[in-house]
């Protein structure tokens, strides 16, 4: 008998695309296989975003379209915190969806998938505070890195906010079962991994913090680069900081984000840092860690944010000098504390700020770029470039560098010269001498 295939198709923060591996580390368990397109697809799974209705709305939309691949005798499945928000109002919405499932309901798809094609439909929401997936090996579609789940969840309750109703309370895994996996990626010739979490660097298992894990796993053998996201700024002790500062495999680049550069929108926001606050992580991270990189988030259009508001943010940009950021205006999330307040800024005033914000940035970011070229610097070959027949390569940094060269050099690490920037990516030619390692 031929066997049943899946199709998943992914929106969202990185933490989804870990998940997405590991739905398909269920079902690849269960005997299905991969569907190179969705239309060669027996059980389509659409893994979703909650955190802007912008990106609801999108996937809602995109629901719709998938419709029309489902097979006769199919299966169409929303997963993912939208799945966990809407619950049984997506089934309602929607009629063509077979079943939703939340960020804890992945080990149960077999049996949703089942029952739906006996004409089931049903929502798994609910949370389970011991669920980590242990024993279930995600499939990683790239050889060359991999993420690492250590932490679900979130505690904070930042008042724009749903993630704390999407992926629960805050919990961490294990350190020995993280270390397990870092293990095995590393014995599979994977040289670079990401810790995950919804504020990574808050974790604890009860015995070890986030200082541990970064020991931990950078003694690893095999792991050449650690990366993690994203962090909380409270949460970067002395001991997080001396561990980025010691551990030679954690690379230089914090995704550190602030929000707003007004500490009176900060506090509306419930972030539990000050401007000022924010600016002394900064400042600690950076002595501690020489050619530091720091990307951030930004929202604009906060109920209350004024002209004076929206300056400082405009301020903190230009004092920290980010090398990139995700900028974003106010969307109203249902059952946030934010979607309560008054002062809600009109949608001309946010649309004009963002503008505004996102020319601050690219400007500076363009500026910090221009000033490397002529640099040679160590990258990792990932995949091939989207077009043009370049090869995309990735800094320490995290910065974006195009190179020409055979596909065999994918995987291998590279000594390569910064000959030019577009402002956001590098195009890069390989150094005298070259550093070639494939693995480690």
């Amino acid at each position: 008998m031929k066997a049943a295939t899946f199709f998943i198709e992914t929106y969202g923060c990185q933490m989804n695309g870990a998940d997405s591996e590991l739905m398909a580390g269920v079902l690849l368990r269960e005997g299905y296989e991969r569907a190179l397109d969705v239309d060669a697809a027996d059980v389509i799974l659409v893994n979703t975003c909650a955190v802007r209705d912008h990106a609801e709305q999108r996937v809602i939309g995109r629901v719709g379209e998938l419709k029309r691949h489902k097979r006769p005798g199919g299966v169409l499945g929303v997963v993912g915190c939208m799945a966990q928000r809407l619950g049984e109002r997506l089934l309602e919405r929607a009629p063509h969806v077979d079943f939703v499932a939340g960020p804890d309901g992945y080990r149960r798809l077999p049996v949703l998938i089942r029952d739906a094609r006996d004409g089931a439909r049903a929502a798994d929401t609910v949370f389970d505070a011991e669920e980590h997936y242990e024993d279930i090996p995600p499939d990683r579609e790239t050889a060359t890195s991999a993420w690492l789940t250590v932490q679900r969840g979130c505690d904070y309750r930042c008042t724009f906010c749903i993630v704390p109703m999407t992926r629960g309370p805050e919990r961490s895994r294990k350190l020995a079962d993280v270390v397990r996996e870092a293990e095995a990626v590393a014995a599979r010739g994977v040289t670079e991994v990401t810790l995950l979490g919804q504020t990574v660097n808050s974790y604890h298992d009860g015995s070890h913090d986030f200082a541990d894990v970064l020991r931990a796993v950078g003694r690893v053998d095999g792991i050449r680069r650690l990366r993690f996201t994203s962090p909380h700024p409270n949460d970067f002790s002395d001991r997080v900081v001396a561990a980025m500062a010691e551990v030679d495999a954690v690379c230089e680049h914090v995704h550190l984000p602030a929000q707003s550069g007004s500490s009176v929108v900060l506090r509306r926001m419930l972030r539990r840092y000050s401007r000022e606050q924010y600016l002394d992580v900064v400042a600690r991270l950076r002595a501690a860690v020489p050619d530091l990189a720091l990307t951030t988030d930004l929202l604009v259009g906060f109920p209350g944010e004024t002209d004076a508001d929206f300056a400082e943010t405009l301020g903190l940009v230009e004092e920290v000098g980010f090398d990139d950021a995700f900028t974003f205006r106010f969307s109203v999330r249902e059952g946030t504390p934010a979607a309560r307040l008054p002062g809600a800024v009109p949608g001309a005033v946010a649309a004009e700020r963002l503008e505004v914000l996102i020319a601050a940035v690219r400007r500076i970011a363009r500026a910090r770029n221009a000033a490397l070229v002529g640099t040679a610097t160590e990258v990792l070959v990932e995949r091939a470039a989207r077009r043009g027949g370049l090869l995309q390569a990735r800094t320490r940094q995290h910065r974006t560098v195009l190179v020409d060269g055979p596909a065999a050099w994918i995987g291998s690490y590279r000594t390569v010269r910064l000959v030019g920037t577009t402002g956001a990516t590098f195009v890069g030619e390989p150094a005298t001498p070259t550093l070639e390692v494939v693995g480690t």
